[in-house]
Protein backbone atom coordinates (compact mmCIF):
# COMPACT_ATOMS: atom_id res chain seq x y z
CA UNK A 1 0.00 0.00 0.00
CA UNK A 2 1.34 3.36 -0.95
CA UNK A 3 1.60 6.01 1.17
CA UNK A 4 -1.53 8.03 -0.46
CA UNK A 5 -3.46 5.13 -0.21
CA UNK A 6 -2.38 4.85 3.49
CA UNK A 7 -3.07 8.33 3.87
CA UNK A 8 -6.68 7.88 2.60
CA UNK A 9 -7.17 4.86 4.64
CA UNK A 10 -6.32 6.95 7.87
CA UNK A 11 -8.78 9.64 6.31
CA UNK A 12 -11.33 7.51 6.06
CA UNK A 13 -11.45 5.58 9.48
CA UNK A 14 -10.63 9.35 11.11
CA UNK A 15 -13.88 10.64 9.76
CA UNK A 16 -15.49 7.22 10.69
CA UNK A 17 -14.65 7.57 14.65
CA UNK A 18 -16.78 10.88 15.16
CA UNK A 19 -19.77 9.46 13.67
CA UNK A 20 -19.43 6.13 15.38
CA UNK A 21 -19.03 7.99 18.79
CA UNK A 22 -22.27 9.88 18.01
CA UNK A 23 -24.22 6.88 16.85
CA UNK A 24 -22.88 5.30 20.60
CA UNK A 25 -24.19 8.93 22.39
CA UNK A 26 -27.18 8.58 20.54
CA UNK A 27 -28.35 4.78 21.34
CA UNK A 28 -27.89 5.54 25.19
CA UNK A 29 -29.73 8.76 24.74
CA UNK A 30 -32.51 6.66 23.45
CA UNK A 31 -31.99 3.93 25.95
CA UNK A 32 -32.18 6.88 29.32
CA UNK A 33 -35.28 7.94 27.35
CA UNK A 34 -36.80 4.54 27.68
CA UNK A 35 -35.64 3.87 30.64
CA UNK A 36 -37.20 7.01 31.99
CA UNK A 37 -40.26 6.89 29.95
CA UNK A 38 -41.38 3.28 31.41
CA UNK A 39 -40.46 4.66 34.93
CA UNK A 40 -42.61 7.26 34.10
CA UNK A 41 -45.37 5.20 33.26
CA UNK A 42 -45.05 2.95 35.84
CA UNK A 43 -45.00 5.51 38.65
CA UNK A 44 -48.01 7.54 37.14
CA UNK A 45 -49.96 3.90 37.52
CA UNK A 46 -48.65 3.33 41.18
CA UNK A 47 -49.94 6.65 41.76
CA UNK A 48 -53.53 6.30 40.20
CA UNK A 49 -53.53 3.06 41.68
CA UNK A 50 -53.01 4.37 45.42
CA UNK A 51 -55.72 7.63 44.54
CA UNK A 52 -58.07 4.44 43.61
CA UNK A 53 -57.43 2.72 47.16
CA UNK A 54 -57.91 5.87 48.46
CA UNK A 55 -60.94 6.38 47.33
CA UNK A 56 -62.24 3.26 48.01
CA UNK A 57 -60.65 3.03 51.73
CA UNK A 58 -62.42 4.62 54.14
CA UNK A 59 -60.81 7.29 56.42
CA UNK A 60 -58.72 6.25 58.86
CA UNK A 61 -57.89 8.10 62.62
CA UNK A 62 -54.33 7.04 63.33
CA UNK A 63 -54.92 3.19 62.41
CA UNK A 64 -58.13 3.52 63.82
CA UNK A 65 -60.40 2.90 60.60
CA UNK A 66 -64.30 3.46 59.65
CA UNK A 67 -65.81 0.27 59.15
CA UNK A 68 -64.20 -1.88 62.18
CA UNK A 69 -66.15 -3.97 64.25
CA UNK A 70 -66.28 -3.07 67.93
CA UNK A 71 -64.17 -6.70 68.82
CA UNK A 72 -61.82 -5.35 66.08
CA UNK A 73 -61.19 -2.08 67.56
CA UNK A 74 -61.31 -3.75 71.94
CA UNK A 75 -59.00 -6.55 70.36
CA UNK A 76 -56.11 -4.24 68.22
CA UNK A 77 -55.88 -2.17 71.39
CA UNK A 78 -55.16 1.17 69.94
CA UNK A 79 -55.41 3.79 72.44
CA UNK A 80 -55.11 7.49 71.26
CA UNK A 81 -55.42 9.15 74.60
CA UNK A 82 -54.06 9.74 77.50
CA UNK A 83 -53.13 9.50 80.37
CA UNK A 84 -50.98 5.71 79.76
CA UNK A 85 -53.15 3.11 81.06
CA UNK A 86 -56.55 4.15 79.43
CA UNK A 87 -59.00 1.91 77.92
CA UNK A 88 -62.10 1.78 75.52
CA UNK A 89 -65.21 1.69 77.90
CA UNK A 90 -68.37 1.27 75.88
CA UNK A 91 -72.00 1.22 76.14
CA UNK A 92 -75.30 2.05 74.69
CA UNK A 93 -75.49 5.61 72.79
CA UNK A 94 -76.98 8.46 74.33
CA UNK A 95 -79.57 8.47 71.08
CA UNK A 96 -80.44 4.89 71.74
CA UNK A 97 -80.80 5.70 75.62
CA UNK A 98 -83.52 8.01 74.66
CA UNK A 99 -85.33 5.16 72.72
CA UNK A 100 -85.44 3.20 75.94
CA UNK A 101 -82.58 0.74 75.41
CA UNK A 102 -81.33 0.21 78.38
CA UNK A 103 -77.52 2.30 79.23
CA UNK A 104 -74.06 0.75 80.42
CA UNK A 105 -74.85 -2.01 77.76
CA UNK A 106 -72.31 -2.72 74.50
CA UNK A 107 -75.07 -5.21 73.47
CA UNK A 108 -77.18 -2.60 72.48
CA UNK A 109 -77.88 -1.78 68.35
CA UNK A 110 -76.04 1.31 68.80
CA UNK A 111 -72.71 1.56 71.19
CA UNK A 112 -70.77 4.95 72.09
CA UNK A 113 -66.89 4.38 73.15
CA UNK A 114 -64.53 6.33 75.15
CA UNK A 115 -61.24 5.79 76.23
CA UNK A 116 -61.33 5.79 80.14
CA UNK A 117 -58.71 5.20 82.86
CA UNK A 118 -59.13 4.38 86.65
CA UNK A 119 -58.39 6.46 89.08
CA UNK A 120 -58.31 6.32 93.22
CA UNK A 121 -62.03 7.48 93.13
CA UNK A 122 -62.98 5.48 89.91
CA UNK A 123 -63.34 5.77 86.30
CA UNK A 124 -62.99 9.13 84.97
CA UNK A 125 -62.68 9.96 80.76
CA UNK A 126 -59.29 10.27 79.34
CA UNK A 127 -58.51 12.97 76.59
CA UNK A 128 -58.34 11.83 72.46
CA UNK A 129 -55.03 13.05 71.58
CA UNK A 130 -55.20 14.33 68.36
CA UNK A 131 -52.06 16.37 66.90
CA UNK A 132 -50.53 15.61 69.80
CA UNK A 133 -52.79 17.76 71.68
CA UNK A 134 -55.37 16.43 74.31
CA UNK A 135 -59.03 16.64 72.97
CA UNK A 136 -61.80 18.33 74.86
CA UNK A 137 -64.41 15.54 74.02
CA UNK A 138 -63.93 12.48 71.59
CA UNK A 139 -66.52 9.62 71.03
CA UNK A 140 -66.38 6.74 68.82
CA UNK A 141 -69.85 5.33 67.63
CA UNK A 142 -70.63 2.14 66.51
CA UNK A 143 -73.69 0.73 65.05
CA UNK A 144 -75.11 -2.77 63.56
CA UNK A 145 -76.81 -2.66 59.65
CA UNK A 146 -79.23 -5.03 60.74
CA UNK A 147 -80.67 -7.09 64.36
CA UNK A 148 -77.56 -9.90 63.69
CA UNK A 149 -74.35 -7.83 61.60
CA UNK A 150 -71.73 -6.89 64.03
CA UNK A 151 -71.55 -3.20 65.22
CA UNK A 152 -69.61 -0.98 63.12
CA UNK A 153 -67.45 2.20 63.48
CA UNK A 154 -69.29 4.53 61.88
CA UNK A 155 -68.29 7.99 63.75
CA UNK A 156 -64.92 9.16 65.33
CA UNK A 157 -65.07 13.03 66.44
CA UNK A 158 -63.67 15.22 68.50
CA UNK A 159 -63.60 18.68 70.30
CA UNK A 160 -59.91 20.45 69.90
CA UNK A 161 -58.94 24.05 70.29
CA UNK A 162 -58.46 26.46 67.99
CA UNK A 163 -54.73 26.39 67.70
CA UNK A 164 -55.40 22.48 67.07
CA UNK A 165 -57.77 22.82 64.62
CA UNK A 166 -55.67 25.25 62.50
CA UNK A 167 -52.91 22.80 62.72
CA UNK A 168 -54.84 19.87 61.54
CA UNK A 169 -56.94 21.87 58.14
CA UNK A 170 -53.09 22.37 57.13
CA UNK A 171 -51.69 18.69 57.81
CA UNK A 172 -55.47 17.33 56.77
CA UNK A 173 -55.19 19.53 53.14
CA UNK A 174 -51.22 18.09 53.23
CA UNK A 175 -52.34 14.56 52.86
CA UNK A 176 -55.60 14.72 51.17
CA UNK A 177 -55.19 17.34 49.06
CA UNK A 178 -57.76 20.74 49.05
CA UNK A 179 -60.42 20.77 50.96
CA UNK A 180 -63.91 21.93 50.32
CA UNK A 181 -65.19 25.11 52.14
CA UNK A 182 -68.51 25.21 53.28
CA UNK A 183 -69.33 28.51 55.58
CA UNK A 184 -73.02 27.45 58.08
CA UNK A 185 -74.30 31.24 57.06
CA UNK A 186 -73.88 31.42 53.83
CA UNK A 187 -75.58 34.77 53.59
CA UNK A 188 -72.55 36.22 56.24
CA UNK A 189 -68.83 35.80 56.13
CA UNK A 190 -68.71 35.49 59.54
CA UNK A 191 -70.70 32.24 59.18
CA UNK A 192 -68.71 29.17 60.60
CA UNK A 193 -66.32 27.56 58.54
CA UNK A 194 -66.76 24.10 57.70
CA UNK A 195 -63.63 21.89 56.00
CA UNK A 196 -64.59 18.94 54.17
CA UNK A 197 -62.26 16.43 52.70
CA UNK A 198 -63.91 13.04 50.90
CA UNK A 199 -63.89 10.18 49.14
CA UNK A 200 -66.63 7.65 47.41
CA UNK A 201 -67.23 5.96 50.96
CA UNK A 202 -66.44 8.43 53.68
CA UNK A 203 -65.74 12.06 54.75
CA UNK A 204 -63.60 14.38 57.53
CA UNK A 205 -64.94 17.48 58.31
CA UNK A 206 -63.29 19.97 60.53
CA UNK A 207 -65.52 22.73 61.68
CA UNK A 208 -64.83 25.97 63.48
CA UNK A 209 -67.16 26.90 66.80
CA UNK A 210 -68.29 30.87 66.66
CA UNK A 211 -67.46 32.60 70.03
CA UNK A 212 -64.47 29.68 71.18
CA UNK A 213 -63.24 28.96 67.50
CA UNK A 214 -63.33 25.47 68.95
CA UNK A 215 -63.16 23.05 66.27
CA UNK A 216 -65.18 19.73 66.31
CA UNK A 217 -63.37 17.13 64.06
CA UNK A 218 -65.93 14.17 62.63
CA UNK A 219 -64.71 10.92 60.75
CA UNK A 220 -67.83 9.81 59.28
CA UNK A 221 -69.00 6.79 56.91
CA UNK A 222 -70.75 7.92 54.18
CA UNK A 223 -74.55 6.81 54.37
CA UNK A 224 -74.12 6.09 58.28
CA UNK A 225 -77.02 8.36 58.98
CA UNK A 226 -79.87 6.46 56.98
CA UNK A 227 -78.30 3.44 58.04
CA UNK A 228 -78.53 4.17 62.15
CA UNK A 229 -82.10 5.48 61.39
CA UNK A 230 -82.68 1.88 59.64
CA UNK A 231 -81.64 0.91 62.78
CA UNK A 232 -83.64 2.43 64.78
CA UNK A 233 -86.55 1.34 62.85
CA UNK A 234 -85.75 -1.78 63.78
CA UNK A 235 -85.80 -1.63 67.26
CA UNK A 236 -88.77 0.61 66.99
CA UNK A 237 -90.49 -2.20 65.22
CA UNK A 238 -89.18 -5.11 66.96
CA UNK A 239 -90.85 -4.12 70.37
CA UNK A 240 -88.60 -5.45 72.99
CA UNK A 241 -85.98 -4.15 75.19
CA UNK A 242 -82.94 -4.24 73.61
CA UNK A 243 -80.07 -3.95 75.66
Amino acid sequence: MNLKRLACVLAWFGGLTPWMADAQTDVHGANVARVAHVASTTNKAASADARRRATDTPFAFRGIALGLTLDEFRAGGTVRATPVGSVPVCETDVQAGALGMRLKSHDSLTVACRWAHRGDDGWAVSQAVVDGSPAQEHVLRFARVDGQSPLRLYEISFVVDEVTAEDLRDALADRYGVPRLVRQNVSSQTGMPMYVWENSVSSITLCFLPGTRNGTLTYLLKGSDAWVKSVVRQWQASGVEAG
